[in-house]
């Protein structure tokens, strides 16, 4: 499993919104800049950060992005969800019932597998983030 540019770019993007969380709006330009993200490819991600609830925007002259949470009250798991999906190892176990599943060999590992991934990203905060890097 590979994530795509969107989860990268986002969470890159949303960890630099938790570094000045509280400073008031981060300029898009400032982050595609340091990133090299485009800003209409960064507008889109954030639209859907927005819409769930983790971000908002202010317009203006100082305007620009900022978390709506605190960072400590937003995982990875959060970020990667809203811009890639659900995060599994194979379609097989996103799906309710497989008609191989009594005689798959392999559906133990994925479960296993899924379940790791998902409980690093869900114990993993941007504040976190910001602590290991300071």
């Amino acid at each position: 499993m590979i994530l795509s540019t969107k989860g990268r770019y986002g969470l890159k993007a949303a960890f630099e919104l938790a570094l000045s969380y509280g400073d008031g709006p981060v300029p898009l330009k400032r982050i595609c800049d340091k990133y090299e993200i485009s800003e209409n490819y960064l507008e889109q991600l954030f639209g859907k950060l927005k819409r769930a609830g983790y971000i908002k925007s202010t317009r203006g002259v100082q305007g620009g992005y900022s978390l709506a949470k605190e960072p400590k009250d937003i995982t990875v798991g959060m970020i990667l969800r809203a811009l890639e999906g659900e995060i599994t190892a194979s379609n097989c176990v996103s799906k309710e019932t497989c008609s191989r599943e009594a005689i798959c060999a392999t559906r133990t590992i994925w479960e296993k597998i899924e379940s790791s991934i998902n409980n690093v990203i869900d114990n993993i905060s941007l504040f976190d983030m910001i602590e290991k890097v300071e």
